[in-house]
């Protein structure tokens, strides 16, 4: 992805158009998979997230990979010109790779993604580098970095800069953080027999949001991606 985005001269540290076609090509993910029930996405990485009672391929961990991977790939380089305008794909073209990791319990999910979220690239710097100068900063003194390297206000910037992208199936009930509902899988639909319970996902709008997902509230809001997981 680094030599795509100089071949392509995307905008350093964050390119909107660039975002945004990773975002929809996880979109479609989504909507094409109705067993991954949340993805986040940051910089050129994107991590999708099936249901723990996943029965997609019997679970077999090739085939699942390789259909995300691809499916990403093609709906990626299908809608490039719809975001990347005058620059028509030639070769090499884009390409992704992937892995699988089992995740004990949510718990163990939701710090994987707080890592994440808190990760931050600067420039040019390799992971490594970019950890050594950051180690030990403060949130201003990571501010004071950006502005300095790159003239960005950090305070001003996008959500989808500063929080990356969450995409999850919204089923637009219980936004009230206060109340929690329930976590039981049954109690939102999952769980169901037969053809109700592979329907129930194709009903849910796919939803992209910027917001923190550190913090409880994103869950508490949206109990319905824990009942599952």
């Amino acid at each position: 992805m680094v030599r795509l985005s100089s071949k392509y001269n995307f905008v350093k540290p964050n390119d909107g158009r660039a975002l945004g076609l990773m975002n929809a090509a996880a979109v479609a993910v989504l909507e094409e998979l109705p067993d991954i029930r949340l993805a986040y996405g940051v910089s050129d990485e994107y991590s999708f997230v099936f249901d723990r009672t996943c029965k997609l391929f019997d679970r077999r961990e090739s085939k699942i990979l390789t259909t995300v991977v691809s499916t990403f790939t093609a709906h990626y380089v299908n809608m490039w010109s719809s975001y990347i305008s005058g620059k028509p794909l030639t070769t090499p073209m884009p390409s992704f790779d992937g892995r699988v990791v089992a995740y004990p319990s949510l718990q163990n999910l939701r710090d994987y993604m707080s890592w994440r979220q808190v990760d931050l690239q600067l420039g040019n710097m390799s992971t490594t580098q970019a950890e050594a100068q950051l180690k030990g900063t403060l949130a201003a003194d990571k501010n004071e970095i950006l502005f300095s390297k790159f003239q960005i206000n950090y305070n001003n910037e996008p959500g989808m800069f500063k929080k990356g992208s969450v995409i999850y199936r919204d089923y637009g009930v219980n936004k009230d953080p206060h109340e929690h509902g329930s976590a039981d899988p049954e109690a939102w639909g999952f769980g169901m027999d037969g053809e109700k319970e592979r329907k129930r996902p194709l009903k849910a709008k796919v939803t992209v949001e910027h917001v923190d997902i550190i913090k409880d509230d994103f869950w508490t809001r949206r109990p319905w991606l824990f009942a599952a997981m």
